[in-house]
C-alpha cells in the first residue's frame, strides 16, 4: 500500500513557522479562531498583502504574530487606535483587531465604544474567555457573577459585560457571537465581517482550561465544548439584552447568532475639513413654550 504525505498543510502559507509552536495551553480555544481567521483571509479574495491584523496585550495578542501578513502587537489596549490609525491613512486596506476580552473591554473599553459610535472601518474579532488568561487568571470585565477567579477567590460579584450588546448600543454596524467549537459558523460571520464598512464586532467564546475552567470545576477544554455542544442555542433575532451568560448554570442557554447587520455612514475623517451638517434648532420653540 503506498502512503501519500503532503509536504505542507495547504494553511502553511498563512502562517509564520518560524514562531511555532504556539504559547498557549493545551486545549486553549485561541487556536482553532485564528485557523478560521485564516481561512477567511483566504475565502475574501481580498490579496494577502491588503490585510492587517493588529493585536494588544494577552493570550490573543499572539495571533498577529503567527500569521504571515502585515501585523501589528501593539501596547495593552491600544490595539484600536493603532489599528484606527492605520485604516483612516490606507482605506484600501482590510484591517482587523484580534485580542481578548481584558484587553479590548477594560483598560481598553474606551477606545472600543468610540471607534464604534464613529462608525470606524474595523473588523473586531474578541476572544472571550471570561478571565485575564495570560497574567494568572484574574476577573475580567466579561467574568461571570460568582465566578471564581484568582482576584476573587470566593467569587466575582461585579456585574460583567454583554459584549454583543455594548458593541450594538455604542454603534457597530455587525455584531455577532460564536464559539471556537461552531468554526464554519465563525469563518462564515468573519467573510462577513470582511465585505461590510464600518466597524464590525465579532465574539468569540472560547475554552481557557487552566485560568477559568479549573478553578470554577468546568473542567478541561473538552469538557468547556462539549459544553458549548450542549447548551449553545443559535437565534439571530434573539433580544441584545438578553445575552449574558454563565457557563456555571446548566440551565441556562448560551446564545449565539449574527445578531446586528445594518448600514451606517463610515468614519471619514476629511469630513471634517467640510462645514457640519445643519442641525434644526428647537431652542427658540422651547423659549416660547416657557414663556405661554
Amino acid at each position: 500500500m503506498t502512503t501519500l504525505m503532503a509536504e505542507r498543510h495547504p494553511s502553511d502559507p498563512l502562517f509564520r513557522a518560524d514562531r511555532l509552536p504556539h504559547i498557549w495551553c493545551p486545549g486553549c480555544g485561541i487556536g482553532p479562531a485564528m485557523h478560521a481567521y485564516a481561512q477567511a483571509l483566504v475565502e475574501s479574495g481580498i490579496p494577502l498583502d491588503r490585510h492587517v491584523c493588529v493585536s494588544g496585550i494577552g493570550c490573543s495578542g499572539r495571533v498577529p504574530g503567527y500569521l504571515n501578513i502585515d501585523s501589528y502587537h501593539t501596547t495593552h489596549g491600544r490595539a484600536i487606535p493603532f489599528a484606527m490609525a492605520v485604516a483612516l491613512v490606507r482605506p484600501q486596506l482590510e484591517v482587523a483587531v484580534f485580542s481578548g476580552d481584558g484587553d479590548l473591554f477594560a483598560i481598553g473599553g474606551n477606545h472600543f465604544i468610540h471607534a464604534a459610535r464613529r462608525n470606524v472601518d474595523l473588523n473586531v474579532i474578541c476572544i472571550n474567555n471570561f478571565n485575564y488568561g495570560m497574567t494568572g487568571g484574574q476577573v475580567g470585565p466579561t467574568t461571570p457573577m460568582g465566578a471564581r477567579a484568582t482576584t476573587a477567590p470566593y467569587g466575582n460579584y461585579e456585574q460583567p459585560f454583554s459584549l454583543p450588546y455594548l458593541a450594538a448600543a455604542t454603534g457597530a454596524v455587525f455584531v455577532a457571537r460564536w464559539t471556537s467549537l461552531h468554526l464554519r459558523q465563525l469563518k462564515q460571520a468573519i467573510l462577513r465581517a470582511m465585505k461590510k464598512r464600518g466597524l464590525t464586532f465579532i465574539e468569540v467564546l472560547a475554552p481557557c482550561p487552566v485560568g477559568f475552567g479549573r478553578p470554577n470545576e468546568i473542567g478541561d477544554a473538552m469538557e468547556e465544548m462539549m459544553l458549548y455542544r450542549e447548551r449553545c442555542v443559535v437565534d439571530h433575532g434573539a433580544p441584545l439584552a438578553a445575552l449574558d451568560i454563565d457557563l456555571r448554570q446548566r440551565d441556562h442557554p448560551i446564545v449565539l447568532g449574527n445578531f446586528v447587520d445594518i448600514e451606517r455612514p463610515v468614519f471619514d475623517p476629511l469630513a471634517m475639513r467640510r462645514p457640519a451638517p445643519e442641525v434644526e434648532d428647537h431652542a427658540p420653540l422651547a423659549r416660547k413654550e416657557q414663556e405661554g
